[in-house]
């Protein structure tokens, strides 16, 4: 294969593999975030107490992330196939790593949560404020540093999966490292995808890290 080819194979996969990504991530905050903030409000803690429904919570959470990655792909390619009209692609990718996102964002944003100190949020109430406002103005931006951090560990963590995909032809950097670099034994492609692949990790550790470092106030 002409270097040239390689090149604009690399190009694509990388672009399909960001759209995986990015998209996933962003979709499955908008899952994860309010479930992981019912799972903190409603903990036998929390400012809404309610054990029932936090058992519940919490057993959905922790059998969907047991399931490992591969297996969760080919589980759920009827609802996937539902969704966007097939079960391979870059795009129908989304729709399991998004499923897979969802409670792993939700653990993680409850976990952030849940280190911001239980004084401010008693401080808040004993002022008057209710629930909705204790979560949209002392929760979550105290705990904003943490739950940036939690969107770095969330898209490397998505990247990763994303290669997985590629076992069962889901486009980006994993399927060319599976199609050409294991199935065709073209060992320098799968050292290079191997290679971009760190590359966007350390980006976005990099990206993440450097937000974090302008929103933390105590390092102004």
């Amino acid at each position: 294969m002409a270097f040239s080819d390689i090149v604009s194979m690399l190009w694509g996969g990388t672009g399909e593999t960001l759209w995986m990504v990015l998209a996933s991530t962003a979709i499955g905050y908008l899952g994860g975030l309010p479930l992981g903030v019912l799972l903190t409000i409603t903990d036998t803690d929390g400012i809404s107490a309610h054990p029932v429904l936090y058992k519940i919570l919490d057993l959905i959470v922790n059998i969907t992330r047991s399931i490992p990655f591969l297996i969760l792909l080919i589980l759920i390619q009827p609802f996937t196939k539902l969704v966007v009209g097939k079960s391979y692609g870059t795009t129908a990718t989304i729709v399991p790593l998004t499923v897979a996102a969802i409670p792993f964002i939700a653990r993680m944003v409850e976990s952030s949560l849940k280190e911001v100190d239980k004084g401010v949020i008693e401080a808040a109430r004993s002022m008057g404020s209710g629930k909705m406002a204790v979560i949209l103005k002392v929760l979550i931006p105290e705990a904003r540093i943490s739950l940036l951090v939690g969107v770095t560990i969330a898209l490397g963590t998505i990247l990763g999966y994303s290669a997985m995909s590629g076992v069962v032809g889901g486009g980006g950097l994993g399927d060319i490292a599976i199609r050409y670099g294991y199935y065709r034994y073209e060992t320098e492609i799968m050292i290079i995808t191997v290679v971009v692949l760190v590359i966007l990790m350390q980006l976005f550790q990099w990206a993440g890290n450097l937000l974090a470092k302008k929103l933390d106030r105590r390092r102004g």
